[in-house]
């Protein structure tokens, strides 16, 4: 088993690093939210007093940061500086795909070998050990790092070498915001043509209009599986985390060249939806937005 520095205990951390001290690595974990931190002992890791104490005699160093700035300041300021050259610095972030490339190329000066490694799932699967990992990196670092996800993972993928992680995360979830504001759109119309809603998860759920967003993150409350739509759109994946994607997507677009008109409406609207008050509901409540019932929380 690995001594393991984990840094950043979020929604998603928060699931993860538990995940690898219940397999039986020693998990020491640091977050700048003191009950962030105490949840996570409660659940196996033990307490680091900082991110540079957490990576000293570390094997391996996991991040999992808000943003790219985050990941920049950890490993230049606290990881590079203070974990052993033999560690494997594995960052679970989702960043634009030219910081991870960036980061790596840091590391790699530093000493050190670097994986990125963002995730699908959100945070059901965080905390039930089933994220996808995209991995990019070295193919000896990826057989390296393979065993320290596996316990957080349904499945680890190697998806090339430095940075093609985050491209393919960003990739990944503007199929995902574009489909479910497709699925919004699509049950709205079903419902003021007059169709009921079970029935038409039903029929299109079984037909060539099914996709994730339908049939395993339906949008309508009391339809199909149990989705944040029946907790009041609370919990899940925020609005405004889907709209950061988005974001990184439209500008790895421009930088490659690349024509993405369904992205770049799907970045819209859930911009206008969070503009409305909805960046901390799940992005599957931009249904309410389309149907326009919407209300923006009053203070």
């Amino acid at each position: 088993m690995a001594r393991i520095a984990f840094i950043g205990l979020g929604h998603m951390g928060g699931g993860m690093a538990p995940n690898l001290a219940k397999a039986g690595h020693e998990v020491r974990a640091f977050d700048l939210s003191e009950d962030a931190l105490n949840r996570a002992i409660e659940r196996g890791c033990t307490a680091a007093g900082s991110a540079a104490d957490a990576c000293k005699d570390a094997e391996v160093v996991v991040t999992m940061l808000p943003a790219a700035k985050h990941v920049l300041d950890v490993y230049r300021n606290h990881v590079f500086t203070n974990a052993p050259k033999s560690a494997l610095l594995i960052d679970c972030s989702t960043i634009d795909v030219g910081s991870a490339k960036t980061i790596s190329d840091e590391a790699a000066f530093a000493g050190f070998t670097m994986l990125d490694a963002p995730v699908s799932g959100g945070i059901a699967a965080a905390e039930g050990g089933s994220l996808t990992f995209m991995v990019g990196g070295s193919d000896e670092a990826f057989e390296r790092g393979r065993p320290i996800l596996e316990p957080m993972a349904k499945a680890v993928i190697h998806a090339g070498q430095a940075g093609a992680g985050q491209a393919a995360k960003i990739c990944n979830n503007m199929i995902l915001g574009a489909t479910m504001a497709a699925t919004c759109e699509a049950f709205v119309l079903a419902q003021k043509l007059g169709l009921d809603s079970q029935t038409f998860f039903d029929i299109s759920s079984k037909a060539s209009g099914q996709s994730w967003s339908m049939t395993s993150y339906c949008p309508v409350p009391g339809v199909g599986p149990e989705t944040p739509a029946d907790r009041g759109y609370e919990g899940g994946f925020a609005a405004a985390l889907m709209l950061k994607d988005l974001k990184l997507a439209a500008e790895a677009a421009r930088q490659a060249g690349a024509y993405t008109p369904m992205g770049t409406e799907a970045e819209e609207l859930y911009q206008r939806f969070v503009d409305r008050g909805g960046g901390d509901k799940d992005f599957s409540g931009i249904i309410k937005m389309i149907d326009d019932s919407w209300v923006v929380p009053q203070d």
